[in-house]
């Protein structure tokens, strides 16, 4: 995985995904990356992680409580504003799951953080992400 950073959207594997979502007329791409890691029984991949999270900074930005790295990311409002995707109950609590999941055990995205200096920042910006659906 190449990271550039902590950001949600700084690595390969996020912006690879950005591009197929944008790409696409609907959110069946973000409901899927959610239901990997949800319905993974066992360790969940980092590559899953990080689509993941990208899926749940979507659901956020789509229910209008957008990041600041969600409204800097390019074409995403206007893809927003041209799909105009319904986000349920349902769709937000997922994406919640989702993030929890990736913060606590069996998550080797959050395993190979623990492995740097940067592990505290990226766990505030996916803990900051989650408050966002909560809200």
């Amino acid at each position: 995985m190449g990271t550039w950073g902590i950001g949600s959207f700084e690595n390969d594997d996020a912006a690879d995904f950005m591009i197929d979502v944008l790409d696409s007329g609907d959110l069946a791409l973000v409901h899927e990356a959610l239901d990997n890691v949800l319905t993974s029984t066992e360790y969940v991949e980092a590559s899953d992680a990080v689509l993941a999270i990208v899926a749940a900074e979507i659901v956020a930005a789509a229910a209008g409580r957008p990041t600041l790295a969600a409204q800097q990311q390019d074409g995403l409002a206007a893809w927003l504003a041209r799909i105009r995707p319904t986000i349920t109950a349902g769709i937000a609590t997922q994406a919640r799951q989702a993030l929890t999941r990736l913060l606590g055990d069996h998550s080797e995205l959050r395993d190979l953080w623990e492995e740097t200096d940067d592990i505290h920042a990226w766990r505030a910006v996916v803990t900051e992400l989650r408050h966002q659906l909560d809200a």
